[in-house]
């Protein structure tokens, strides 16, 4: 708010920039070294599931942009063109804008152990892949701090025994845990085919 305030004041009140070039060259410098810094938090708080490191890391990325406004203020000021100040800034502010309110969204869905809608397809595709698993339903997860919780129902032939049920759900945990990033704990309850949602299902593996 206070970039967008100042860009907006200097189309009432424009202002000269001066030494434009040496202020070009410590805003290349400034946004390299924040995109940088952005890029390995990021990636960093991505791969350990850490919700704050990513927002430093955008925020990081804030910085970095706001460096990059002031390269194209003040190449507006050596082309003749001192209103691409004001402009700059206000575009900036936008997209500052966009990334707070981005940031926020997934702060609080992580407080609320929200987890995206599409890991819960990636669960039920997957499971349903393995041999032996006619269906998969009633899949629930959610984040607790770093890692994720998964819990699951899949249905099976009813003419399996129960160590060969068991063997199911033992391949089942496998594959989640090898293609889920963050995955850590795991309930698979199993059914016989043709008794999905009839309440009969009895957790065979956890952990």
């Amino acid at each position: 708010m206070v970039a967008l305030n100042e860009s907006i004041q200097k189309f009432i009140n424009p202002s000269e920039i001066k030494s434009a070039g040496w202020v070009m060259a410590a805003a290349v410098i400034g946004f390299i070294g924040n995109e940088f810094v952005a890029h390995y938090r990021i990636n960093t708080g991505n791969e350990i599931g850490s919700a704050a490191l990513v927002a430093d890391g955008k925020h990081s990325r804030i910085d970095g942009l706001t460096s990059l406004a002031v390269f194209f203020a003040a190449a507006g000021v050596m082309l003749g063109y001192p209103i691409l100040d004001p402009i700059a800034g206000i575009v900036i502010s936008i997209f500052i804008f966009g990334i707070v309110v981005n940031t926020t969204k997934d702060i609080f869905k992580r407080l609320l152990d929200i987890v995206d809608s599409s890991l819960i397809d990636n669960v039920e595709n997957i499971a349903s892949k393995i041999e032996d698993v006619k269906s998969v339903h009633d899949v629930k997860a959610r984040w607790i701090g770093h890692r994720i919780r998964v819990d699951l129902s899949i249905a099976v032939d009813g003419n399996l025994s129960v160590q060969e049920g068991h063997n199911v759900a033992v391949r089942v945990h496998r594959e989640l845990l090898e293609k889920i990033p963050h995955l850590k704990d795991i309930t698979i309850h199993v059914d016989p085919a043709g008794e999905i949602g009839e309440g009969k299902h009895q957790p065979y593996l956890q952990g």
